[in-house]
Parts: C-alpha cells; sequence; structure tokens
C-alpha cells in the first residue's frame, strides 16, 4: 500500500510496482524498506549493469572485500559472493511482501552470469548454485530467452525453482518463453514438486524497441517520410500489448487449466526497459500506456518517481486493443521495416549489453580486489 493516487492506483488496476535498481547502500541505509513503505515498491530486479554501479559507488563493500582477499578469493567467486549476498538481504527486506502476497510479490532477482546465455547446460548449473547460495524462498533467478536459455528455464523450473525470463523482444520468443514454462512445471509436477511454490515472470523489453524502430523510421525518406513520422514512439507499446494478448491466449488453454488445478501460478508479464530513452516522449508513457491485470512494471527509480509526481493512471490500457497494436506492425512491415530484424538485432544486442556490463563488473571487482590485497600487505609491512 502507498498513500500515493497514481502508485495505487497501478496496484489497484493489477500491476505489481517492482523497482529495476539495487545497491547495499539502498538496503542498509532504509531506503529500500522506505520504497516499500511509502511507493508501493512490491519487489526487486537486478542486472550487471546496476550490480556494477552500485559497486563502483562508496566503501559499503570494503569489509567484504578485504575478507574475500583475505581468503584468496578469485574475481569470479568475489562478485558471486557479493552479489549474492545483496540479494539475500534484500529478500529478508521483503519477506513480509512475499508472506502477505503468499508469493507473488516480494522478490528479487539475480541474473545468471550472461556469458553462459547460449550454454543451456551451464545455465542450469549456475540457475542452481544461484538458488543455493541466496537461499531464501523469494529469489528469482533471471534466465535470458535465448535459444539455449528455454530448455535451461524449463530444466530449472522443474527443479522447483523460481525463474524471471529476461531478453524477451518477439512475440515468438515469449510464446516459446510461455511454452518452456508451461513445459517446466509439467516436468516439476511429475517430479511430485509442490507447483503452488513455482513463481515466474517473463520480462519483455519495451523502451528498447522503439529507439531501434525510430531510428528506422527516421531513415524513410520520400514520400512515406510523413507516415514514419506519425510511427514513431508507437511500436513499443504495440509489440507489448500484443504480448499480453499471447499471454491471455496461453494462460486460458486446456493445457494450462490442467496445472492450474494442481496449484500453479501463471507466469505473469514483466514490462522491462521502461525508462523513456527518448526525452521527446512522456516520461511515464511505458508504465501509463501499459496496466493490465496481473502484470509487473519494474521501473528505475527516476521512472517511478515520474510515476508518482504526475502519472495519470486511467485503468486498462491494454486489454481490447490488440487490433489497434497489430496495425501498428503492419503498417511498420508495409514501410520496410521488418519485425523478425529488429527484434533479433535487439536480442543480440541484449546479450551483448549485458555481457559487456558483466566485464566491468568484473573489471571493477577486480581493482577493488587487488587494492584490497594492497591494503592488507601495507598493513602488515
Amino acid at each position: 500500500m502507498t498513500d500515493n493516487t497514481a502508485l495505487q492506483a497501478l496496484a489497484d488496476n493489477g500491476v505489481s510496482i517492482w523497482l529495476d535498481d539495487l545497491s547495499r547502500d539502498r538496503i542498509e541505509t532504509g531506503n529500500l524498506q522506505e520504497l516499500i513503505d511509502r511507493k508501493g515498491v512490491v519487489g526487486v530486479t537486478t542486472n550487471p549493469s546496476i550490480f556494477q554501479a552500485a559497486l563502483a559507488k562508496g566503501d559499503r563493500y570494503d569489509a567484504d572485500l578485504r575478507r574475500f582477499a583475505a581468503e584468496g578469493k578469485d574475481v569470479d567467486e568475489t562478485v558471486f559472493g557479493l552479489t549474492t549476498a545483496d540479494v539475500r538481504n534484500a529478500c529478508d527486506i521483503l519477506l513480509p511482501v512475499y508472506e502477505s502476497t503468499e508469493g507473488k510479490d516480494g522478490r528479487v532477482s539475480i541474473e545468471v552470469d550472461p556469458r553462459l546465455a547460449h550454454d543451456t547446460g551451464k545455465t542450469v548449473d549456475q540457475a542452481k548454485e544461484l538458488a543455493a547460495a541466496v537461499d531464501r524462498p523469494n529469489v528469482l533467478i533471471k534466465i535470458p530467452a535465448t535459444v539455449e536459455g528455454l530448455p535451461a528455464i524449463a530444466q530449472v523450473l522443474a527443479e522447483g525453482i523460481s525463474v524471471n525470463v529476461t531478453l524477451i523482444f518477439s512475440l515468438d520468443r515469449y510464446r516459446g518463453v510461455m511454452n518452456a514454462f508451461l513445459t517446466g512445471l509439467e516436468q516439476a509436477r511429475e517430479k511430485g514438486r509442490d507447483l503452488s511454490r513455482i513463481h515466474s515472470v517473463a520480462s519483455f523489453f519495451v523502451s528498447r524497441v522503439d529507439t531501434e524502430v525510430d531510428k528506422r523510421l527516421d531513415a524513410t525518406d520520400g514520400d512515406r517520410a510523413s507516415e514514419a513520422a506519425g510511427l514513431k514512439g508507437k511500436a513499443a507499446v504495440a509489440n507489448a500489448r500484443l504480448a499480453y494478448q499471447a499471454y491471455e491466449e496461453v494462460f486460458s488453454t486446456p493445457r494450462w487449466k490442467n496445472l492450474e488445478d494442481d496449484g500453479a501460478h501463471a507466469q505473469r508479464p514483466l514490462w522491462a526497459s521502461t525508462g523513456v530513452k527518448d526525452p521527446a516522449y512522456p516520461d511515464t508513457m511505458y508504465v501509463t500506456e501499459l496496466v493490465a491485470p496481473n502484470t509487473v512494471n519494474t521501473m528505475p527509480e527516476k521512472t517511478l518517481d515520474a510515476v508518482a509526481d504526475h502519472g495519470e493512471i486511467t485503468g486498462d490500457t491494454i486489454t481490447g486493443r490488440y487490433a489497434e497494436a497489430s496495425e501498428v506492425l503492419d503498417r511498420l512491415e508495409a514501410l520496410g521495416i521488418s519485425y523478425a530484424d529488429v527484434t533479433a538485432q535487439l536480442e543480440r544486442e541484449g546479450v551483448e549489453k549485458f555481457e559487456a556490463s558483466w566485464g566491468e563488473l568484473i573489471d571493477e571487482a577486480q581493482h577493488d580486489l587487488d587494492l584490497a590485497r594492497a591494503d592488507a600487505e601495507q598493513s602488515t609491512k
């Protein structure tokens, strides 16, 4: 609950507000708890960029770095230890939300090493390691929705581990993700697992779609330039709305109903990358235009603050607008902008960006670890 009208309206319309950020500073200063209490935040997502930024600021990781240096930990072990500790502590803060929502919310996500995005077996292994290290019922393990990630998603769910599927851009891939989710639950049931304890969200990326499509629209010239200009800023919302239509279709099938009867929870759509990249667009656009029941919107704090300050929540802005959304994508195709090409490119770039961010996180941790070792050596002289 929150006393902010716009944020409460989101919750009342079935949207769970998650924060797309985490740091030890937020945890130790009480900022995360404050966002839960005052702004209705009921979950947290993380990624390599978020952890790299957290590690680069302040000195709250110094004690752990000194301890890891003294123990002879290498940089990969250090990153694993630092990130799982933050997620574990955030899970503890959100535990009351998890309990009050019967596991639906109160979740904290941590991502497998993105360098494993195209290795099914290693993704499964690390997902298990992360879940065991965090050791909290409300952790979500993030697995990218690559071709190789799909069987990993099913296998991890079959082990009873809750999953946040990330980096979804296309409708076809999203349907593959939902199929992997159902397969994983079916396998979990065969193993005798309690389906009611398994939760999942599917992170459908939003703003990056407009960024790429708008760039292509800007390159359209001649007598189609005017039509192209009129389509700017429309592709991402249309894509997400059609994803919700696919969600409604899949979770009304007999296959799903059979699992639901055994206690399973539907995999909720999660709108990710909801910070607006183009300042020409309303800074709340990817929140106010994507309101529907049983969804999650994970926001950077800047977007959360914007919604709290001037967001206008008018109710469900997705259901029943599927024909309009399809028309947007059809008009883009007519202009020569290939949906399949755009989404394939965004997936490739998404994996590459997370790999690059992971490299920056490793470099930052190595630098800090070296400093901790140097300080330890100096103090013994």
